[in-house]
Formats: C-alpha cells, sequence, structure tokens
C-alpha cells in the first residue's frame, strides 16, 4: 500500500493562490466558487497552522548548556528598559549608559 504524500507548504500556498485567481475572475459558477472557497479557507488554516508551528520551532533557543530557552520578541515597550529591538539576530549591542 502507497502513502499518501502530503503537500509542502509551498504547493498547497500555490493551490490558494491559483484557487484565489480563479475566484477574483468572477465568472465562476455559484456551486464552484463556494466549493473552491470552502477548499481556500481549508488551505489557509492549514497554512496558517504550519505557520504558527514554525515559529513556535524557530522561537525556541538552545542556550551553552543545551537547554531550550523560549525566545521573547524585543518591543519598542518603554516598560522594556530601553531595549528597543535588540532582540535575537540583531547587529546593535547592548545599551550603554549615558
Amino acid at each position: 500500500m502507497a502513502e499518501e504524500k502530503k503537500p509542502t507548504f509551498e504547493e498547497q500556498l500555490n493551490q490558494l493562490q491559483q484557487i484565489v485567481a480563479h475566484l477574483e475572475q468572477g465568472n465562476v459558477p455559484l456551486e464552484e466558487a463556494l466549493k473552491q472557497y470552502q477548499e481556500g479557507i481549508k488551505l489557509s488554516r492549514s497554512l496558517q497552522k504550519k505557520l504558527t508551528s514554525a515559529e513556535k520551532t524557530l522561537g525556541t533557543l538552545i542556550d551553552d548548556q543545551g537547554n531550550e530557552q523560549q525566545y521573547e520578541k524585543a518591543t519598542d515597550d518603554p516598560s522594556n528598559n530601553g531595549g528597543g529591538n535588540r532582540g535575537f539576530g540583531s547587529d546593535q549591542g547592548p545599551l550603554e549608559e549615558q
């Protein structure tokens, strides 16, 4: 028995884009438009789920001892002690006292 190959993120995104383009033409019979709309919603939810999962995976950092730590995104919020946008991957060093 052959395993069913799940479409990749890119394949699903391409399929969703094709559905949107087809529906935007405006000359789709109602029944077909509803069917495609439902398929588009299904694809959209699947894609969002994959993005959320990838974001969670990328948001987990491994420290020097091999322990997982959740990355917290830096903000411009003043309650962030002036941290600004100095999050992971920033080429800016720590803030210096003036």
